[in-house]
């Protein structure tokens, strides 16, 4: 029974990628080819190995530095996984860098990202913007607003006059985004009860629905939720949302929600198997935290896989694991034995994350210094 447990606890940490050594060095001119899991950008080797670690299946990464020449590939971001845990080949490259997943070092705290960078834009994901004397102050500007996760700042030298001095506020999404959700009967999916939904009040929110009722037009993004709940908190956390309507239907449109911005007016109309509603602001909204979704799957993004008996003691193990955010059980009764009290564990980069970045000369970007111990000075 003792040799039972100590194989279990090694498959667990291995799952985390905590078999592999923690290896911090960073490899300047190597390529780690190939088996790459997915793209991103970064605006540095560092930002990119947080991206690796804070992926749920990155053991590995390459990134791409402004001094690369062969095309116009600057700040990619490459994660990488194998089976193995290690590079299949590594290739000498000018321009790259290759590093490892810090995930074997131990549970990883909300970074600090206090880095600048001159001459860099991170173009998109604007919701404002505000004239400032200089990058500091836009900087400032971007820790104090709950919202903004990075800047750009436009600088007094900029060939564009109209918009010297001008900073832009820009926002990523600070909760889970679940890429995928299917309908499947014997499988019950959630959230782990210890994630940090950040709030500036200790009030708890009174939800607005309107229950058989569609918005009209304005949609903004369109995105996946497990319930209406859900929906509410992806609306209540993007600072463009000023109300959404979430489907319900068994149609394919269903867990459809539709982030919706028109700070003039809200045109609803009558329908069935549509919830809308208008998010919570600067207030307690974790009810759908705690919420058990019956026959809905989220399929992907798995941290790894453990054999339990109940979908309570999947949530319950989800919530204790640091790296975990959702979940997905299979019950006792599910069509394939093969799968039959799986617990997966999963997870949704929610690190600040550009969805671009470029050369701009006279342009200066940055992160939010929330998390930084020392803050702004």
């Amino acid at each position: 029974m003792r040799a039972c447990f100590i194989l279990v606890a090694l498959l667990y940490f291995c799952g985390l990628g905590l078999c592999q050594e923690c290896v911090r060095e960073l490899l300047e001119n190597v390529d780690f080819p190939g088996t790459d899991l997915t793209q991103l950008y970064s605006p540095d080797v560092n930002h990119c190995q947080l991206l690796c670690t804070k992926h749920p299946s990155c053991l590995f990464f390459t990134f791409v530095r402004a001094d690369w020449t062969r095309d116009n590939r600057h700040f990619y971001c490459y994660l990488k996984s194998t089976p193995s845990g290690q590079p299949n080949s590594q290739s000498p490259v000018l321009g790259v860098t290759s590093g490892y997943s810090l995930k074997p070092c131990g549970p990883q705290s909300n970074p600090c990202l206090s880095q600048v960078y001159q001459n860099m834009d991170f173009p998109g994901a604007d919701y404002r913007s505000l004239f400032t004397a200089d990058y500091e102050e836009c900087q400032r500007a971007c820790t104090n607003d709950p919202f903004c996760q990075f800047f750009t700042f436009v600088s007094g030298t900029y060939t564009e006059k109209p918009t010297r001095y001008k900073c832009y506020l820009k926002f990523s999404w600070t909760i889970p985004v679940i890429p995928n959700i299917v309908a499947r009967p014997m499988v019950v999916s959630g959230f782990s009860h210890s994630l940090n939904i950040a709030t500036n009040s200790d009030r708890v929110c009174q939800p607005k629905f309107f229950p058989n009722t569609n918005i009209q037009g304005n949609d903004m993004e369109a995105l996946l939720a497990g319930s209406a709940e859900h929906c509410l908190s992806l609306c209540s956390a993007h600072p463009r949302c000023t109300y959404f309507s979430y489907v319900t239907s068994d149609g394919s449109d269903r867990f459809h929600c539709y982030l919706k911005n028109n700070p003039d007016q809200m045109m609803t109309e009558a329908m069935d198997d549509v919830i809308s509603g208008i998010p919570a602001r600067f207030c307690q909204l974790d009810n759908w935290l705690k919420t058990a979704l019956e026959g809905v799957d989220f399929p992907g993004m798995d941290i790894r896989y453990v054999m339990l008996d109940d979908p309570e003691t999947c949530q319950t193990t989800c919530s204790q694991d640091p790296h975990c955010q959702y979940y997905t059980y299979v019950s006792e009764n599910f069509q394939s034995s093969m799968y039959r009290r799986r617990c997966y564990l999963k997870r949704f980069i929610t690190m600040p994350m550009p969805p671009k970045v470029t050369k701009v000369a006279n342009a200066v970007c940055g992160f939010s210094l929330r998390n930084c111990q020392t803050g702004l000075k």
